[in-house]
């Protein structure tokens, strides 16, 4: 029993060091420093790679990202989506995740920027945000930043990885983001290049510790998803009410056969059904 629990104490010892040692590595792809801090009020200032952006409440709630406030009653269900998710990916060591939907107007990005939110909160988590959506890139504007640097220049060798990705922080909590900068053209192109391959090569070889979320193209506007669909670990699909029909759900499902569908989230359904209430 006595060597029983030295080897569990020097493993433990063993997990604490290597974990110590991902997040050094982790602060020193950011740079050699994260302040001073952006106001929020200040959006709109272009970002450096270097820098913490601490995102402003008032903005967020503008735009529907309500997953940092567990006070909230509407984060609840985001919570709920998240936990359902983890366990799916943990199940199967998965960390890329795709997030799109049939259309445009389901709310997607919403949807994606409150899921990272909300495994943000976990103090055992940590998440990286990439907006994948070269033709109509809203994670950025979604949480108040305005980037001049992002996926863009790096898939045209303008940028380093470490340039780009920002981290943001709300009240105690904090996630990496790695946006688009400004609409793409060719962009379908751009998802199927080898540069987008090896960025997202990087990613999984420099970020092992982070569940990774893309914010990709609605599915049925373009190739786009079809071409990074290989490089995903699953998919979260999200529908509308009022705005998805059941030929679109069935046709992306049809486009989805070769990828894992970890949820099919149904949202901008009327609060009376809270429980599965994502909008």
């Amino acid at each position: 029993m006595e060597e029983i629990r030295e080897a569990l104490e020097r493993s433990k010892a063993s997990d604490l060091i290597a974990a110590e040692r991902r997040r050094r590595q982790h602060l020193a792809r950011l740079g050699p420093t994260l302040s001073p801090t952006i106001d929020a009020r200040t959006q709109g200032q272009e970002l450096h790679a270097t820098q913490e952006f601490r995102l402003d409440a008032a903005h967020l709630q503008s735009k529907r990202i309500i997953a940092h406030n567990h006070a909230d009653a509407q984060s609840t269900a985001f919570d709920m989506l998240r936990t359902q998710v983890l366990q799916s990916m943990d199940l199967k060591n998965w960390k890329f995740l795709g997030v799109t939907s049939p259309t445009p107007g389901c709310g997607k990005t919403v949807t994606a920027v409150n899921l990272a939110l909300s495994i943000a909160r976990q103090p055992e988590r940590s998440v990286l945000l990439v907006d994948l959506d070269l033709r109509k890139p809203q994670v950025a504007t979604s949480l108040g930043l305005k980037p001049n640097q992002g996926v863009t220049s790096l898939l045209e060798g303008r940028s380093t990885l470490a340039d780009t990705i920002n981290q943001v922080r709300i009240g105690d909590h904090v996630m990496m983001v790695l946006p688009t900068e400004s609409s793409t053209p060719r962009s379908s192109d751009r998802m199927a290049s080898r540069a987008m391959s090896e960025i997202l090569q990087q990613i999984k070889k420099d970020y092992q510790s982070e569940i990774v979320i893309f914010d990709l193209p609605p599915i049925l506007s373009s190739d786009d998803v079809l071409a990074i669909l290989p490089l995903l670990d699953c998919v979260l699909l999200v529908a509308a009410v009022g705005t998805s029909t059941v030929a679109e759900i069935a046709e992306s499902n049809k486009h989805l056969q070769s990828a894992e569908i970890v949820r099919v989230v149904l949202n901008k359904a009327p609060p009376s059904n809270s429980q599965y209430y994502y909008y």
